[in-house]
């Protein structure tokens, strides 16, 4: 089973195995004492912040999701993601929003019923779009302030209320740096458990404006080259995957 402590999950022995591990000492919560209807998720665990080494662990670490995802691949995170995002849900869902009651785990699927006023609660997703401009053979990359000093990546921003994912791209991207775009192309999509989103990629061109940085969420932007890239995210983000599209389709023309 997965053992998590916070958002970090137990790896023992340098090896990740969604089947090496039983159940530790401290446990907070635990995936199977849920109804049978939240059974087809990962079985998990959750181990109290102030626990030490599990026993008979001798080279036991805790590995946050994201070192998950660069040392084990998409399908580990994909299913650690799935599990972290109900643990960490059912972690802070544990009163009704309409009256204050308690809520309890539904039989029927994998929701929560309030039983003072009957409210079902689901689990939360965030849609956010993530977007590649390009321009005359250039990739916009921008730094953001809450990113490693060095690392550029492209241009991502959470739905709205009201809006379609259409607008949402051109309200980002406007405030973000002051630009429009057209060609507006879907690319593919990533869950991405921080808490709890879902990244929609997108790609697009240039249509008009100059870059101006709106100095809160971005200190610096410009147009890169792909044999000019600054530093850009690691391995298997949606962010580097639509990076890494762009090179190859300028090295084909």
């Amino acid at each position: 089973m997965l053992v998590f402590k916070g958002d970090k999950l137990l790896v023992r022995d340098g090896v990740f195995e969604f089947d090496k591990f039983d159940k530790p000492a401290r446990v907070a919560r635990d995936s199977r004492d849920l109804p049978s209807a939240w059974q087809d998720i990962e079985p998990w665990c959750e181990v109290e912040e102030e626990a030490g080494n599990a026993e008979n662990a001798p080279a036991q670490e805790w590995v946050d999701l994201r070192a998950l995802w660069q040392r084990w691949g998409d399908e580990a995170f994909a299913r650690a993601g799935t599990a972290y995002q109900y643990m960490n849900w059912l972690r802070h869902a544990r009163f009704c929003s309409s009256c204050g009651a308690p809520l309890s785990p539904k039989e029927e699927d994998k929701g929560l019923l309030c039983g003072a006023c009957g409210r079902v609660t689901y689990a939360p997703l965030h849609p956010a779009i993530i977007v590649a401009v390009e321009r005359d053979g250039k990739l916009l990359l921008a730094h953001n302030t809450r990113m490693p000093a060095k690392r550029y990546s492209v241009l991502a921003g959470f739905v709205e209320p009201g809006e379609s994912l259409e607008r949402t791209i051109d309200r980002e991207i406007m405030e973000e740096v002051g630009i429009e775009v057209r060609d507006v192309r879907y690319f593919g999509s990533q869950s991405w458990p921080f808490p709890c989103s879902l990244m929609l990629g997108f790609t697009a061109r240039w249509k008009r404006g100059e870059l101006r940085p709106d100095g809160v969420e971005l200190d610096d932007a410009g147009w890169f080259p792909p044999d000019g890239f600054p530093e850009i995210p690691p391995g298997l983000s949606i962010s580097r995957k639509l990076i890494d599209d762009f090179a190859r389709r300028m090295k084909g023309d």
